[in-house]
């Protein structure tokens, strides 16, 4: 009976990436979890990882946020999967959370961006861009371009290979560097979009699912003070600090992350 009581359930994990990345950056965790003996769903977001389509071709951040969304609402009834948002994948996370919060268990952000309820999405970048201290040449090598109606730019993002090691990736192996190298590809924002710049995250759908924020405490692309502070915003939110971790904890600490989000859907399920 005790051996059985120290068995772990198993659980749909849904991961979702940041901004320029897909569902390859999710490639060791998402084998930890499911060697584990849990269902991982690892997505790329529209224009992203393997999905066909350019990023300027996305036209708004719901249909960015689609594969996640059609992913939760295709649970079966009844199912409650952990939600796990990575960087700019906690925006697409808090979607999901707002349309579909009987069918989250627990949603994870991990070193992500955590929006407060009642408050347009856009709060976090502008928030970003008040408290954090950054140097004048923070996105260093970084592709920021705009095409489209001048009148209505589509303004695109494409990390450097400078900010890439530098920024995101100090103190993960080298070789998950060089695949980053490889495999990212030009996203978009969403900054002026009406979804991002609306108040559709309500305290009661929304603000009602449990959530846990990962804190990377070693990140050098957002501070681990803004972490926690986008935490507080939240209240409820379990704050979880990841020693040794930069911006990709799932690359620089793939095997304590993976541990930590079993515990948390062990918790909260």
């Amino acid at each position: 009976m005790e051996s059985g009581k120290q068995q772990r359930q198993h659980h749909h994990f849904v991961l979702v990436h940041g901004v320029c990345h897909g569902a390859w950056s999710w490639y060791k965790v998402a084998t930890a979890l499911s060697s584990a003996g849990h269902r991982v769903t690892a997505l790329d977001m529209a224009a992203c990882g393997a999905r066909p389509g350019r990023a300027e071709e996305v036209l708004s951040f719901e249909e960015y946020s689609r594969p996640l969304l059609d992913a939760v609402a295709a649970l079966p009834a009844g199912e409650k999967a952990v939600l796990v948002g990575h960087s700019f994948g906690g925006l697409s996370l808090a979607l999901a959370m707002e349309r579909y919060p009987d069918s989250v268990a627990v949603a994870v952000f991990v070193s992500a961006a955590m929006p407060a309820a009642g408050k347009p999405m856009t709060l976090v970048f502008q928030q970003f861009l008040q408290e954090q201290q950054r140097p004048e040449d923070f996105y260093m090598d970084c592709k920021i371009e705009t095409s489209g109606d001048p009148e209505h730019p589509v303004e695109t993002l494409q990390f450097g290979p400078r900010y890439l090691e530098q920024r995101l990736y100090q103190l993960s192996p080298p070789e998950d560097l060089t695949l980053a190298m490889a495999a990212v590809r030009p996203s978009r924002w969403f900054r002026e979009d009406a979804e991002m710049n609306g108040a559709v995250l309500t305290a009661e759908r929304y603000g009602a699912v449990r959530r846990v924020c990962v804190v990377a405490e070693e990140d050098a692309s957002w501070s681990a003070e803004f972490q926690r502070r986008m935490a507080s915003w939240n209240p409820g939110t379990e704050v979880r600090g990841l020693q040794g971790a930069d911006h990709m904890p799932m690359l620089s600490k793939p095997r304590e992350l993976s541990e930590l989000l079993m515990e948390v859907a062990d918790k909260y399920s």
